[in-house]
């Protein structure tokens, strides 16, 4: 194996570059005899000018703004025509006259009127006794002070005493009293407590009471 001192020594490695250099000095020479060098040099040297060209602008005309753009006037708008009705006479019907006829029936024979039946006669109200009496302790009424203080000196009433089977009494009605009013309450308050006999059936009293106020 070579060493690389040996391998670049060997001369026929190095023989493209001697040529190269070779033909390199020939024409340089060749150039130096035509005087092409010196031209070469004498264009070099020479001044180079350099020209600005400026835009060539164009004058601007005084050209008038165009004309705004006509606008057409809207067509005028649709209106019909009015309708004309025209009428034509009708010749009006007469309607027919329609008569109605009536017949009144013959006459019937005249109606009989019957008595109408007496009305029952109504049933008889319950028997009041007069001057009916109790028995046992009788509660009497009392003169009433209102009384007394209005100057009253006497009075009369006349009541009806709805009296029970077991001969309680269940109602006092005041039939008549003489001054009005006056001697009411005592009469109800007093009669109510009275007691009668028993009877199978219950009835109606009547009691007459007299006030007097004595001295």
């Amino acid at each position: 194996m070579k060493s690389y001192r040996e391998t670049q020594q060997s001369p026929a490695k190095h023989m493209p570059s001697i040529v190269l250099v070779g033909l390199l000095h020939l024409l340089v020479g060749y150039a130096l005899v035509t005087g092409l060098a010196r031209k070469v040099v004498e264009v070099i040297k020479a001044p180079i000018e350099t020209k600005i060209i400026e835009e060539i602008k164009k004058p601007l005309e005084d050209t008038p703004p165009p004309p705004p753009p006509k606008l057409a006037a809207p067509p005028p708008p649709f209106i019909p025509p009015p309708e004309v009705n025209i009428q034509v006479p009708v010749q009006a019907q007469q309607a027919p006259t329609i008569t109605t006829t009536t017949t009144k029936p013959p006459p019937g024979p005249a109606p009989r009127y019957v008595d109408a039946p007496p009305a029952p006669p109504a049933p008889p109200g319950p028997v009041v006794r007069k001057n009916v009496k109790p028995i046992g302790d009788i509660v009497k009424p009392v003169f009433p002070r209102k009384a007394i203080r209005d100057g009253l000196q006497s009075g009369n009433v006349i009541a009806h005493l709805v009296i029970r089977p077991d001969g309680s009494v269940s109602e006092v009605r005041i039939i008549r009293a003489k001054p009005p009013r006056v001697f009411d309450t005592e009469v109800v308050r007093a009669l109510s407590q009275w007691r009668f006999a028993p009877e199978p059936v219950g009835f109606i009293g009547e009691v007459e009471l007299v006030f007097k106020l004595e001295d």
